[in-house]
C-alpha cells in the first residue's frame, strides 16, 4: 500500500546567530581568610579578627550593606601526614558586589592589608546584559528568517509561519580564580593595575523550522 504523504508539511530548517561584546560595569568578588593552628580556638579567633577588619574596610569603602555577605564559614580538623601532626583550619569567605570598578585596586589592596589571604574568584558582569541579550535574540531570529527566505527563493517558493524555535544563548563573563594575594601586597605601593577587565560576550544561536510554501 502506498503511503499517504498528504499530511507532511514542507519545511525548511535554518539556524541564525547574533552576538555582542559589552564592557562590564560591576564585579562579584569572593575573598576571605584561612588560618591554620593546632588549637581550634586560636584558629577561629584569629580568623574572626581578620574578617572583622575586612568588614571595616568594606564599610569604609562605602559599599552598601546589601552588597556584601558572609559565605562559607568553616572550622575543621586536618592532618599533615608528612609531619604526622593534626591541626585545625578556620576559614570564612565574604562575597562583595563592587558597583564602582574604579575602586577595585585600592579595595583589594586594603583587604589584603586587613589580613585577607584567599581570593576565590572575581567575576565581572554588566547591568546591561539582559537588554543586549534581548536585542541579539531578535537579530538571530531575523538572521534565520533571511536564510530561510534565500533558500525558498532559490526554489521559487516562499516561507510561511515558524513551526519550531530552539534557543541556545550564551553569556561569557570575564572570570579570575585563585588569584595570588602577593599582587596586592603592601610592597606594591605604586598601585599598578593588576587585572584587565576584558569584555562580556553575549551570543545566541537559534534554530528555526519554517513552513515552506
Amino acid at each position: 500500500m502506498a503511503q499517504n504523504n498528504n499530511n507532511i508539511t514542507p519545511q525548511v530548517n535554518v539556524s541564525g546567530e547574533g552576538s555582542v561584546k559589552i564592557q562590564p560595569d560591576y564585579a562579584i568578588i569572593s575573598i576571605g581568610s584561612e588560618i591554620k593552628d593546632v588549637d581550634s580556638g586560636k584558629a577561629k579567633k584569629q580568623n574572626d579578627e581578620i574578617i572583622a577588619k575586612m568588614i571595616q574596610v568594606i564599610k569604609k569603602s562605602k559599599i552598601d550593606e546589601k552588597d556584601y555577605q558572609t559565605q562559607r564559614v568553616n572550622l575543621y580538623k586536618s592532618r599533615d601526614y608528612q609531619q604526622k601532626k593534626d591541626y585545625f583550619v578556620a576559614n570564612q569567605t565574604i562575597t562583595i558586589t563592587l558597583r564602582n570598578l574604579d575602586q577595585y585596586e585600592i579595595l583589594m589592596s586594603d583587604l589584603m592589608d586587613a589580613g585577607a589571604n584567599s581570593i576565590n574568584g572575581v567575576e565581572f558582569k554588566s547591568t546591561q546584559t539582559e537588554k543586549f541579550a534581548s536585542e541579539i535574540r531578535a537579530k538571530a531570529v531575523l538572521d534565520a528568517k533571511k536564510k530561510a527566505q534565500d533558500y525558498a527563493s532559490a526554489l521559487d517558493q516562499a516561507i510561511g509561519k515558524a513551526l519550531i524555535i530552539s534557543d541556545q544563548s550564551f553569556v561569557n563573563t570575564p572570570r579570575v580564580y585563585a588569584m595570588k594575594t602577593a599582587a596586592f601586597s603592601a610592597d606594591s605601593v605604586t598601585q599598578e593595575q593588576t587585572l584587565a577587565i576584558g569584555e562580556i560576550e553575549i551570543s545566541t544561536n537559534v534554530n528555526v523550522v519554517f513552513e515552506l510554501k
